[in-house]
């Protein structure tokens, strides 16, 4: 009986044009979505987020979901949620009120450092590219 560590060491097999047909007939727009994000990453040279381990030097892109802005006094930080499908991680600027372009809904590739902090990944202070 195959496991699912079996289907991911299997080589992925190309969907006959019926089956990808059913599929988009089938699936929700959302999941739909997701899968492009998460090709269009991997064509880029990007990491799936779903991948990334702890501490470990990665590329990714996706889209901003989310972003808001710790106004503490003594420490401030602009905070965004990065999704591709495959998973969220966040970035966190410390010591910055805005960044222009980075919105929501703004697609960014984002390269830095992954932390785990319990189930979150975070990239603190990532380099930044905005995308089309």
């Amino acid at each position: 009986m195959p496991t699912d560590r079996d289907d991911r060491t299997r080589p992925a097999r190309k969907d006959s044009w019926w089956r990808r047909r059913l599929r988009r007939l089938i699936s929700s727009d959302r999941e739909l979505e997701s899968e492009e994000l998460v090709d269009e990453a991997i064509r880029s040279g990007a990491t799936p987020i779903g991948e990334v381990g702890d501490r470990q030097r990665v590329t990714v892109q996706g889209t901003v979901s989310v972003v808001t802005l710790n106004p503490n006094e003594r420490h401030h930080w602009l905070e965004a949620e990065l999704t591709d499908g495959s998973g969220t991680v966040k970035l966190i600027w410390m010591g910055r009120h805005t960044i222009s372009g980075v919105d929501p809904g703004r697609r960014l590739r984002v390269e830095g450092l992954v932390n785990h902090d319990g189930r979150t990944a975070i990239i603190y202070n990532p380099r930044y590219k905005l995308l089309a």
